[in-house]
């Protein structure tokens, strides 16, 4: 049980990937806030992730707003105690090229990608520092470091989770916080099953692997970096993704 006794915040995590990293934590032996906002959908998660044995609430968190940041981890703590672990795994998508692009499409992609993971990395480190320990891990992506045609507000969000993963690890590794990031690659999820066999086929050659990602491949990676086994990594970035960056 390598995450018997710590607790959990992870944000976007009632489905997908999130659900994927919550539940490969829980059945570490942690408990686990869900916190997302679709509150029915982070329910039935966290009831699932109880049937495992472990606590775990549902918090319903528009990460973008810091009074519902501020009131998500107030429930957190008086519910399951202080966090152990932030995953910010929030995340959302609006793409077209630039051009195209409208100023709310570009201001919504990362007031939640990239000033959602600020404030919840902010009432994180509150807490984490008074107990000297914590570790941060913020989901980035493979096109924070390529790139990807039309999703210069998705690429931008991206990369300045890196940014700001290294500077977070800098400044707190002091106080026994250590900041990390994983950046996944193309990962079968519900979006993928939706494109025709000539696309799926077309993104699998741009993967020396050959094959998608799943969410057990991310979630893997996580609970490395949420582990004692990892306890001398700050500041880096693990990359999920079949070799397509290198």
């Amino acid at each position: 049980m390598k995450l018997q006794g710590n607790k959990v915040f992870i944000t976007g995590a009632a489905q997908g990937i999130g659900k994927s990293i919550a539940l490969s934590m829980a059945n570490e032996g942690a408990d686990i806030g869900i916190a997302d906002v679709n509150l029915e959908s982070a329910e039935k998660t966290a009831q699932e992730i109880r049937g495992l044995g472990v606590k775990s609430i549902a918090v319903r968190l528009d990460v973008s707003k810091q009074d519902q940041v501020v009131h998500a981890f107030e429930v957190f703590m008086k519910e399951l105690g202080a966090p152990d672990v932030l995953v910010n795994n929030a995340g959302i998508t609006r793409d077209t090229v630039l051009l195209r692009m409208k100023e709310d499409d570009w201001d919504a992609v990362l007031d939640i990608n990239l000033k959602g993971s600020f404030l919840c990395c902010k009432e994180a480190v509150k807490i984490m520092a008074k107990q000297r320990y914590g570790k941060i891990i913020s989901i980035s992506s493979v096109v924070a470091f390529m790139g990807n045609a039309g999703q210069i507000n998705y690429s931008a969000s991206k990369a300045g989770l890196i940014g700001l993963t290294k500077t977070i690890a800098k400044d707190y590794a002091s106080r026994g916080i250590r900041a990390n990031a994983v950046a996944p690659g193309f990962i079968q999820t519900a979006m993928t099953d939706i494109l025709s066999d000539t696309v799926r086929e077309e993104m699998k050659r741009a993967i020396p692997l050959g094959q998608f990602g799943t969410p057990d491949d991310v979630a893997d990676a996580v609970l490395f970096l949420a582990s004692k086994a990892s306890d001398y990594i700050t500041g880096q970035v693990i990359h999920v993704n079949g070799g397509m960056y290198m």
